[in-house]
């Protein structure tokens, strides 16, 4: 009020009026009464009100030291470089009722790298006392834990597959083995597994989840004629929810029958797949059994529910093979694909020079064959097989045959170099051998196996078509290739087929190139 004005007389028009004005209650400053704050300014609310009083100081994160990744969760496992942006927004994730308040600013303190422990200052704003907007800085100190992710522990641990499929064929050779994996190479059917262990007479393929075993089993049906069983194992089960846990097993059988083996059909079954002689050769395995009678060149094919329903062994098999010397040979007019029915001549290689005996019989090798070529077959003549379906093909008479002396599988080439240099080489698997250390006979016969399998992929071109075969781009392996191709000039031996370079794949592993 103006002490000039007489006392009881109104202010003049115009005059400003002030504001009311009181004093703090803590510390007695002046401050603007008609604020809604209370009666407290605003350094008296800084030193009484903590707005992140609900926000913990310590917290915990979790590291896996094996991948250098941090945990998110609940089950994410994300890729953080110290002081990055995406480890600072990890540890903002971390803190409870962070999100109730507005973060200004946020920035790690420097700390020891080997102290597990990780600084962060952050810089928050809220409104309090009736609109009253305050900031305040904190720090929060996050300790590193260590946790082995679920991607490490697969490939550490052999018992955290959910899912195994059990491949087995009742065969004493590895030969159906060798080519289905490299049909599994080919197609990368194996790029979920987590482990690949080999197992007496097969393999077992090891899956973290059910659906990648059953994607896998539905390759195996499109490339093979399989038996599938399966079986499951409880392994926890929650009382308050009902979820249970499982381990799926599932056991592949693979037929028994392999390219080239001798077949004694049953009867019945012999009727039912186009009346085909009893007495076939297996030409092919691929979703089912396909056979071919070498003195019709009629052929058939087994799938594998017909096989599977009354299964049988086959009569003989590659480890049964003689070698002939063909002595003569007589095409005929019945040709069917790239098959030639003949008529040939032929003697045992190991009674040449003893005695004159010889054999007359039908083969389907008639495009291949010539007087002098050496030609493998199973010699049937004095043969006892201990077999009671060639025991009822002998005593029919449905079929108006006898069953031949000699049937001829394919060609021999006897001059062909042992474990020669090629200028091809094929992919292998990684496996898990586990406990079956394989001893010096087996490594030998594996070998041989191995050599054998080579040789029909070079003798046969659909086999060839099916597979990845790659070049052998290695210096010292050309210069081999290039020593061994000039010594078969100059000494006329390694009467081999060889493979043409234009079917070859480049090894791109090899030449450092790899796809992203």
């Amino acid at each position: 009020m103006d002490l000039d004005t007489p006392m009881g007389m109104a202010p003049m028009l115009g005059t400003a009026r002030t504001g009311a004005t009181i004093l703090c209650c803590n510390c007695g400053s002046p401050i603007d009464g008609t604020s809604s704050a209370g009666a407290m300014c605003y350094d008296c609310i800084k030193l009484t009100v903590d707005i992140s009083k609900t926000i913990p100081r310590e917290a915990h994160i979790q590291f896996c030291r094996d991948c250098d990744r941090w945990l998110m969760p609940p089950n994410t496992w994300v890729n953080a470089a110290p002081e990055s942006k995406e480890l600072l927004a990890l540890c903002l994730k971390r803190l409870r009722n962070i999100t109730k308040v507005r973060i200004v600013n946020a920035e790690f303190i420097w700390t020891e790298p080997h102290s597990r422990r990780i600084k962060v200052k952050i810089t928050i704003q809220d409104s309090v006392a009736d609109g009253v907007l305050m900031q305040q800085s904190f720090e929060v100190v996050y300790v590193v834990g260590t946790q082995q992710c679920k991607d490490c522990a697969k490939s550490y641990t052999a018992n955290v597959w959910r899912a195994s499929v059990q491949v087995r064929q009742k065969v004493p050779h590895k030969r159906t083995f060798l080519l289905l994996e490299q049909l599994i190479l080919k197609h990368q059917a194996h790029r979920d597994t987590i482990n690949i262990k080999e197992e007496k007479g097969g393999i077992d393929f090891y899956f973290a989840h059910r659906n990648q075993a059953e994607a896998f089993l539905s390759f195996l049906k499109s490339v093979i004629p399989i038996f599938v069983k399966d079986s499951r194992q409880l392994i926890s089960q929650d009382n308050h929810t009902g979820d249970k846990s499982y381990k799926f097993n599932y056991s592949v059988e693979i037929v028994p029958i392999c390219r080239d083996d001798l077949v004694a059909l049953p009867l019945k079954l012999a009727r039912s797949i186009g009346n085909i002689t009893p007495l076939v050769l297996c030409h092919r395995i691929g979703t089912s059994v396909n056979l071919l009678d070498p003195n019709t060149l009629q052929t058939a094919e087994i799938s594998s529910d017909v096989f599977w329903r009354a299964p049988f062994q086959p009569l003989a098999g590659t480890p049964d093979l003689v070698e002939f010397i063909v002595m003569d040979v007589e095409p005929t007019n019945v040709r069917k694909g790239k098959w030639v029915l003949s008529e040939v001549q032929v003697a045992r290689a190991a009674d040449l020079g003893v005695n004159d005996h010889t054999y007359f019989t039908r083969t389907h090798l008639g495009n291949l064959l010539h007087a002098g070529d050496s030609v493998l077959g199973y010699m049937l003549s004095g043969t006892n097989f201990n077999s009671s379906a060639l025991d009822a093909i002998e005593s029919s008479r449905a079929f108006g045959s006898t069953i031949p002396d000699v049937i001829l599988v394919k060609k021999h080439y006897p001059n062909r170099r042992k474990n020669r240099k090629r200028n091809w080489k094929l992919k292998r698997m990684a496996k898990d051998e586990g406990e079956l250390l394989p001893k010096a006979a087996d490594l030998e016969k594996m070998e041989a196996e191995y050599e054998m399998f080579l040789r029909d992929v070079e003798e046969d071109e659909e086999l060839r078509a099916a597979l990845a075969l790659y070049k052998n781009t290695k210096k010292k392996q050309q210069d081999a290739d290039a020593m061994s191709i000039a010594e078969t000039e100059m000494t006329g031996v390694d009467d081999g087929p060889r493979i043409n370079m234009d079917e070859l794949l480049d090894d791109f592993d090899e030449l450092g190139i790899h796809d992203e």
